[in-house]
């Protein structure tokens, strides 16, 4: 059986007294044995919450990776630089990395590739933006996006990392994902890496990056492809983030 994971994503919000408390008051709501918790933190503040999160069950995770192992890169994050951080995780291809920032499937894999290097587990984001659902493209954006990984790292490199499905088109636009349209993407995730290997589609956690919030998580995650959530605004409130997790 799968672990579920809930992750947070406090994107650049915060400041660093603000992200110290919301890191302590998540880790005072978890109790020993809790497991699959974890939040996505500013670079500047991952120090800080490394301490917090010392001898608590709360994990942590970067929201980018370099697809470079050192060198003259200003302003770039290695994946060494994250582990020295404490970090556990780090994302790679979020969608707004994709959308603002110039990431392509290519620097994507690259980002993946090197993360798993440093033995940081690589959450690979992918998922199909408002145009793209409308033209019915969804499955062919997700074969693009996660056949470039796989292409470089190869299939059993999948077996160490997480997917998060963002469907780009349900964030912010007013309009809602079902919980089953959400399934139907994951089960199809699911389904193109069993093609490959079952034993990884088995392994695999698929978390959901559509909006999840305290009054809908228990619904998605009760889905039988969805093992958990990339979360985003709600993680910036302690006790809705803890809901979250504890709707698992």
């Amino acid at each position: 059986m799968r672990q579920s994971l809930v992750m947070g994503n406090w994107k650049m919000n915060g400041s660093r007294s603000e992200g110290l408390a919301l890191a302590n008051a998540i880790a005072a709501g978890l109790k020993d044995g809790d497991k699959g918790i974890a939040v996505c933190v500013p670079y500047v503040y991952l120090s800080d919450v490394q301490g917090a999160t010392k001898n608590t069950p709360l994990a942590l995770g970067g929201q980018n990776v370099a697809d470079q192992e050192s060198g003259a890169y200003t302003g770039e994050i290695s994946a060494a630089m994250l582990k020295e951080c404490g970090c556990t995780y780090a994302l790679v291809g979020h969608s707004e990395r994709r959308s603002y920032y110039g990431d392509t499937d290519e620097s994507v894999a690259t980002r993946f590739c090197q993360a798993q290097k440093e033995s940081v587990i690589p959450v690979l984001c992918i998922g199909e933006t408002l145009e793209e659902r409308e033209s019915d493209t969804t499955f062919s954006v997700i074969d693009r996006q996660l056949n470039a990984v796989i292409d470089m790292a190869g299939i059993d490199a999948l077996a160490n990392s997480v997917i998060a499905y963002e469907p780009v088109w349900a964030i912010g636009t007013g309009k809602t994902a079902t919980d089953d349209q959400a399934q139907e993407v994951h089960q199809y995730i699911r389904q193109q890496i069993a093609a490959k290997s079952q034993v990884v589609a088995d392994k695999i956690q698929i978390l959901y990056g559509g909006s999840v919030k305290p009054d809908n998580a228990k619904a998605i995650f009760a889905m039988p492809d969805i093992d958990g959530g990339l979360i985003g605004g709600a993680s910036l409130d302690a006790a809705s983030f803890l809901t979250i997790y504890q709707s698992i």
